[in-house]
């Protein structure tokens, strides 16, 4: 007769030298998962924020060359405003005011052949990389190659490569 509060030991595996490999196997495949797991969503973002305070780039008749767009949110909530400013010698500077948004990993500024509304889009059509992004909050400064035309470029948008989703974006109409 089976005694239902003893253990049936046949199911269990006994500490045989195959049975301290298969668990040394299961321990370093759970710490090489969460290790990737950590490198890839960076959890610790969610609670840092990262405040960039740059001036705006001035000499006397540096002027907008779009109207101010202000950003709209798609994966993060994204705030703010962006607008292309024009400096005498004819170079344009990408200025973001009042950003805030969720950090995150690889956030990138792109501008986007897609209008602000269809940023999710951003990386099917044609983009032109600014570079990283530099805080989550604040006021920042990103330039933009001599020679680009912007007529191609209707919006900025805050790119996450590593998930490839639009944390925002803000249309940039050509004033």
């Amino acid at each position: 007769m089976v005694d239902p509060s003893r253990p049936d030991k046949s199911r269990i595996l006994p500490r045989t030298g195959r049975g301290r490999l298969l668990a040394a196997a299961g321990s370093l495949l759970a710490i090489a998962v969460t290790a990737l797991g950590l490198y890839l969503f960076q959890p610790w973002t969610a609670f840092t924020t990262t405040t960039v305070r740059e001036a705006a780039p001035t000499t006397a008749r540096t002027q907008p060359l779009t109207a101010p767009g202000a950003f709209i949110s798609f994966a993060h909530q994204t705030t703010g405003q962006a607008v292309v400013l024009r400096a005498p010698d004819g170079a344009n500077t990408l200025r973001l005011t009042g950003l805030s948004t969720s950090n995150g990993p690889d956030v990138r500024v792109w501008l986007s052949g897609q209008p602000a509304d269809h940023a999710a889009d951003t990386d099917k059509g044609t983009w032109l990389e600014l570079g990283p992004l530099k805080g989550n909050k604040g006021d920042q400064n990103y330039t933009i190659p001599t020679g680009t035309d912007l007529t191609k470029y209707p919006s900025v948008v805050l790119w996450c490569k590593r998930f490839s989703v639009a944390f925002g974006a803000a249309p940039l109409t050509l004033g």
